[in-house]
């Protein structure tokens, strides 16, 4: 695999984190509890695994610019700003998340898990957003 190909793949690994996301929040509504947790610790395994492969691309060819003029590139930077400010907050959210899970504070889990799930939903939804505009549909030539 080539660095060239790290986006994809952290728009592919993004995706796999929103699926995870979801599909824990229907196992935990049908109180399938093993379900939901083995969905919540792959949706983080996917999380962690794109930020280690987004640190490695841009390490590595440092800042891609946006190609769009206009109201894409208002819109792209509307999304990239709300984007980059709620993945800051994700690692903490979720960790803090899945201990009080892990540690069957099952009331404590569920307060936070009604903020951390929208705020990391949003994040992988619009990182493939982000790469879709930023390699896809506006490239810089």
């Amino acid at each position: 695999m080539a660095i060239s190909d790290l986006p994809l793949l952290n728009a592919l690994l993004n995706a796999a984190s929103g699926f995870c996301l979801l599909l824990g929040y229907y196992f935990i509504r049908r109180k399938d509890v093993a379900a939901h947790r083995r969905c919540m610790i792959a949706a983080l395994s996917c999380s962690i695994l794109f930020l280690t492969s987004y640190i490695i691309y841009h390490a590595s060819v440092g800042t891609v610019r946006f190609g769009g003029e206009g109201g894409a590139r208002t819109a792209y930077f509307a999304i990239l700003i709300t984007h980059t400010i709620l993945a800051a907050a994700v690692p903490p959210l979720a960790v803090v998340t899945l201990a009080r899970g892990l540690r069957r504070r099952f009331e404590a889990h569920r307060k936070i898990a009604r903020w951390t799930l929208p705020v990391w939903l949003y994040v992988s939804v619009t990182g493939v957003i982000v790469y879709l505009m930023l390699y896809r549909l506006f490239p810089r030539v």
